[in-house]
């Protein structure tokens, strides 16, 4: 990403500058005759209107050219006190280099995920990705919202138009598992994810959309996922007078909190030969963790969910586990480096 540097305005008032006092010498010199050190004396006495007198009494060309300079100096000297103090008092230099400091870290970021808007549903979305200890990148217009970040290690702010290729860039989407685009326009979206789909062909891209015409578009541009966030709302709201406490304990599984019992995928790519073509009996069998098998998702096909126990198994497929986070992770450490017991 380019960023605008906060000096561009110090160069632009120290040339101008610069430029104003070195034509007030040469015209008091030329038309004056004033020696280097009197032209210089009365350009800054002029340009800064403290009302010295003369140095030698004008002649009515000198007055005019002095005017000339009161009026053409005032202006610049406006604009040279003005980006001083926006340079000082309101710490664009500060805020220059926080903001170098961070993309500096969001260029090491890898299989991060990307959230392109922070309104209701965008920083629902960043929470619940941090929950699950997940760096995210958020691209943002309204500077106000990133005091949000700076607390949070994993967290990462981005300001302007997320349908910038230069800002999708800069956030990293070459590099990032995801990118969530929840913009509150559908046609901002739809641009998104074809910009998106264009610079990462395998990213995987999940969209809002308001209406299922949007939803179609979005699809045909290449999201691979729609949120209609009120469909969502009505169909949850439902469930809860239908089935409340399923919906209770749906909610708690997901839930990240250390120590409880929660819902987790486990990939088998890093599956051991061992257990490579075996089935989940087998598995099983070495499995005492703690951590329940309650589903499975084979590559190409759909969820299997309470798999029987001849299901095999294999590095393509992912696993769902009911468990402590505890738990989890030593089935993690099962399914890599297997303690055969004889």
């Amino acid at each position: 990403m380019r960023f605008k540097s906060p000096f561009r305005k110090i160069y632009i008032a120290f040339i101008l500058l610069l430029a104003i006092i070195g034509l007030g010498i040469a015209g008091y010199m030329w038309l004056e005759n004033y020696t280097f050190v009197e032209a210089f004396f009365m350009t800054i006495i002029t340009i800064a209107t403290v009302g010295f007198t003369e140095v030698h009494p004008l002649s009515n060309t000198g007055m005019i050219f002095t005017s000339f300079l009161i009026i053409v100096s005032f202006g610049i000297f406006a604009y040279v006190v003005t980006a001083f103090t926006e340079f000082v008092v309101e710490g664009v230099f500060q805020n220059y280099y926080l903001v170098k400091k961070m993309q500096k870290q969001i260029d090491k970021l890898s299989n991060h995920i990307i959230v392109c808007g922070y309104g209701r549903n965008g920083s629902q979305a960043t929470k619940e990705l941090l929950e699950h200890d997940i760096p995210v990148v958020v691209i943002e217009q309204d500077p106000s919202k990133k005091e949000d970040f700076i607390k949070h290690e994993k967290a990462f702010f981005i300001e302007g138009d997320a349908t910038n290729d230069e800002l999708l860039l800069s956030a990293g989407i070459e590099r990032a598992r995801a990118i969530i685009t929840v913009l509150p326009n559908d046609a901002e979206n739809v641009f998104l994810v074809l910009t998106a789909r264009q610079l990462n062909p395998k990213i995987t891209i999940i969209s809002k959309a308001s209406d299922d015409s949007a939803e179609i578009k979005l699809r045909r541009a290449g999201a691979n996922n729609i949120v209609l966030p009120d469909k969502m709302s009505g169909r949850r709201m439902a469930r809860m007078v239908a089935k409340p406490d399923i919906v209770e304990f749906i909610d708690i599984l997901m839930q990240t909190t250390q120590g409880n019992v929660i819902l987790d995928e486990v990939t088998l790519e890093h599956l051991t030969d061992y257990f490579n073509g075996r089935s989940l009996r087998e598995l099983e069998q070495y499995n005492d963790t703690g951590a329940k098998i309650v589903g499975i998702k084979q590559q190409g096909k759909s969820f299997i969910i309470n798999p029987l126990p001849e299901t095999p198994i294999t590095p393509r497929d992912k696993l769902f586990v009911i468990g402590t986070h505890r738990q989890i992770a030593q089935l993690k450490d099962l399914i890599a480096n297997p303690y055969i017991k004889e």
